[in-house]
């Protein structure tokens, strides 16, 4: 079947875009619509989304697929060699020049150039940018002549270029002149449908790559993952999802595992008790822990207070009919916490619910009673 006639999950597949969500399907119909053509595309996004990724299945999906792909992030580059990067330089044009060497535009002639973070690129340099896409041509540094090209532009950023034009750190005719066709990239938070399917999918790559048992992600991890709000996006995903395996090989990655790996988080949500992301230092984390922690332990004591008023009755007389034996606080605990889990099939999350106790609480517990 041709390219031309592919369907949008052929096309997912073939440009490693992992998403059922409706924002990526939406997206991915853009993308396979305006592919086609040369019009400049400005992809926007949050850092971490894939904003390289659809870049690439634009040019892929074009009929420059056979010729280059040149992707440049402009903020990686200092300001004064972007421009010798950007255009290419002559031999002795400036100290340092000690050969005729092409750029990115030349490199890219017939192709695609991927303009990552835009936003970045100093204003001297967005002036010679917007000629060259206007002209399909400029001169090198230190040339006398010009160089004909035939180049499409991709350009992203994760910065809204319409404050930064208003800022006058953006020009406003380069601006227009790149927002032909924009193209906004939801976060992970926005599309939570697809956080199971890019998880599985980053666990799969990850363990075939390293010769590695593909583990499972359980339930109450998942529940963890699902309501994380992602500030790094895809990539955060990706790299907590390595970093599990890598510190937990051969192991399933439980809620206990993410716990653990990101210390920075601290209890959201009065009902689930589920983590984010801490944009704090770390002695304002340390503190704000100390005072969780405390908090904590009252809560925790509060919790099991209830609970074993709230069962003690009932196992005492299972235990002793005469009602003369006594049986200790913790014995109670750890039997509440057996019944829970037999009654809940093991799953820890349902359990800490049925108990109404934080899944926290239950699982110092279990280490606690070394209930396995």
């Amino acid at each position: 079947m041709s390219d031309y006639f592919m369907t949008r999950e052929q096309f997912k597949e073939k440009f490693g875009i992992i998403g059922r969500s409706k924002e990526i399907n939406d997206l991915v119909d853009i993308v396979m619509q305006v592919a086609k053509s040369d019009i400049s595309v400005l992809l926007y996004g949050e850092s971490g989304v894939g904003k390289e990724v659809f870049a690439k299945a634009i040019h892929g999906y074009s009929s420059r697929a056979d010729k280059p792909l040149i992707s440049v992030n402009c903020g990686a580059i200092p300001e004064g060699i972007l421009e010798s990067e950007l255009f290419g330089h002559k031999k002795g044009s400036f100290t340092g020049a000690v050969e005729t060497r092409k750029g990115y535009f030349e490199l890219a002639d017939g192709g695609t150039l991927f303009l990552d973070e835009i936003a970045e690129m100093p204003l001297t340099t967005q002036v010679k940018l917007l000629r060259a896409i206007e002209t399909q041509e400029f001169m090198r540094i230190g040339a006398e002549t010009v160089t004909k090209v035939d180049v499409r532009i991709i350009a992203a950023t994760n910065k809204d270029l319409q404050k930064e034009v208003e800022a006058r750190r953006f020009r406003e005719d380069l601006y227009f002149r790149l927002k032909a066709v924009t193209l906004h990239i939801p976060p992970l938070r926005n599309r939570k449908v697809d956080i199971e399917l890019l998880a599985n999918h980053f666990l799969k790559t990850f363990c075939e790559a390293n010769k590695l048992p593909v583990p499972k992600i359980t339930d109450d991890a998942l529940d963890i993952l699902l309501e994380y709000h992602w500030p790094g996006n895809i990539r955060e995903l990706k790299n907590t999802i390595e970093t599990a395996i890598a510190l937990h090989p051969g192991k399933d990655l439980t809620a206990e595992t993410f716990y653990h790996l990101m210390p920075e988080v601290e209890v959201h949500d009065n009902n689930r008790n589920l983590p984010v992301f801490l944009r704090k230092s770390p002695e304002d984390v340390d503190r704000e822990l100390i005072y969780r922690a405390l908090f904590e332990l009252k809560k925790d004591i509060v919790e099991l207070k209830d609970l074993i008023l709230k069962q003690n009755n009932e196992i005492r007389l299972q235990k002793s009919p005469d009602l003369d034996e006594i049986i200790s606080l913790d014995e109670l605990e750890k039997e509440a916490i057996k019944r829970a889990l037999e009654k809940t099939r093991g799953s820890k999350r349902k359990a800490a619910k049925l108990l109404n106790i934080s899944e926290r609480t239950l699982y110092r517990k279990l280490k606690e009673y070394e209930i396995q």
